[in-house]
């Protein structure tokens, strides 16, 4: 069975998060990634989080499915080095500050010069033009930027980051789906492009029509914690052995299941209760009543009791029930990978199914530099000229 991007190159040379995992992503398709690192200073998510013996952990989700080489790019010879492997390269991804590659002679210009059919996604925080461009930019920077974090957390808290690279991984989907558009593109046009992807736009863009209820209605969404003003009950609550649910009842038959599931079926007949908005102005008195259900039970016996009246409730987990869950384990969500240095590793599988071309997670991230002889031997630079660029730095 042949992987969809089979016989595609991609050049990696983005560092953290959003751009190596958009590698990654098209990795897992067949793609053949070749990561590029800094001879001296690896991609920093080698060193991100805990590790074990030594080995950074988040680099083997980071760095799956991707050949490893080091390359000086400051140096000419080593940016002459990435012209000859862009040649018949397909895709470049980088992610470093707007002008730094054409400072290093390997803009677009001079880059689509060797290889006009080239797709070059440049990732950054704030875009390739504009006030902000040559600022230093990371997604939490874009999660405050976006309106996401003014609209997370409690109404009398300070406004909420998330505790792992959300617009990261955002952008980082929105950067495999620009890149197969483009391909996609230059199957009709012969030509590569440009992709410019600002990490503060794809998290805006799921944050819903914050935009447009201001511009007709001068909305702004405030803070709601856990709740929604669109609808209720609709909240986490804690259960008896300490653990706790979470409960939606953004349809009008969920929210009068929920509500005679907790023997207070008589809210139904209120006025306010036949709408969404009119049952999130009434949320104290229903997450109330929901609350003193559930704090009388079990986690186990509220989701059977929730499942068995067809209304909607999900298990609050951690990883440890993620592990243990059975719809998890039918999906194959969670994947063991062969790894040189840690023998196996579990991980999270590629996010969803293809029928006849399924992704594939081969193996974990691989040691800094591990392929670049071979890489470069593929070039046609011999032993000695390898030997002689590592001795200065170059590799």
């Amino acid at each position: 069975m042949t992987a969809p991007l089979h016989g595609v190159t991609v050049v990696d040379l983005a560092t953290l998060f959003a751009g190596p995992l958009a590698a990654a992503f098209l990795g897992d398709f067949g793609a053949d990634v070749i990561k590029v690192e800094h001879p001296a200073k690896p991609d920093p998510s080698r060193g991100h989080g805990p590790a074990r013996d030594g080995v950074g952990l988040w680099w083997k989700v980071l760095g799956r499915n991707k050949r490893t080489v080091t390359l000086n790019l400051s140096d000419p010879d080593g940016a002459e080095l990435l012209r000859r492997l862009l040649a018949d390269a397909d895709v470049l991804v980088e992610n470093f500050r707007p002008g730094t590659l054409e400072r290093w002679g390997l803009g677009p210009a001079e880059l689509h010069a060797v290889n006009p059919r080239l797709v070059i996604t440049r990732i950054s925080g704030f875009g390739q033009v504009g006030p902000y461009a040559r600022r230093p930019g990371f997604g939490t920077l874009a999660e405050a930027m976006s309106g996401f974090a003014a609209a997370t957390g409690e109404p009398d808290g300070p406004p909420t980051l998330p505790p792992f690279g959300l617009a990261d991984s955002v952008s980082a989907l929105a950067a495999a789906y620009a890149v197969m558009l483009a391909l996609r593109a230059r199957d009709v046009t012969g030509a590569g492009q440009v992709v410019d992807l600002a990490i503060i736009e794809p998290i805006m863009a799921m944050l819903g029509p914050q935009i447009t209820w201001y511009d007709q209605l001068g909305y702004v969404q405030p803070r709601l914690g856990n709740r929604s003003n669109n609808n209720a009950p609709r909240n986490t609550y804690r259960c008896a052995d300490g653990r706790w649910v979470a409960v939606s009842t953004s349809a009008q038959s969920i929210a009068e299941r929920v509500l005679r599931l907790v023997g207070r079926g008589e809210l139904i007949d209120e006025p306010w209760f036949a709408t969404g908005s009119g049952r999130a102005a009434h949320a104290d008195e229903l997450d109330a009543a929901v609350s003193a259900w559930v704090a009388q039970r079990d986690r186990d016996e509220v989701v059977a009791a929730f499942e068995e009246a067809q209304a909607a409730v999900a298990p609050v987990y951690d990883v440890r029930d993620i592990l243990a869950d059975p719809q998890y384990a039918a999906l194959g969500t969670v994947r063991t990978v062969p790894d040189e240095e840690l023998g196996e590793v579990r991980m999270q599988n590629v996010p969803f199914r293809l029928a006849e071309t399924p992704g594939e997670i081969r193996h974990a991230g691989r040691r800094h530099g591990q392929d670049t002889d071979a890489v470069f031997a593929a070039l046609g630079l011999s032993a000695e000229e390898l030997a002689a660029l590592r001795e200065r730095g170059v590799l």
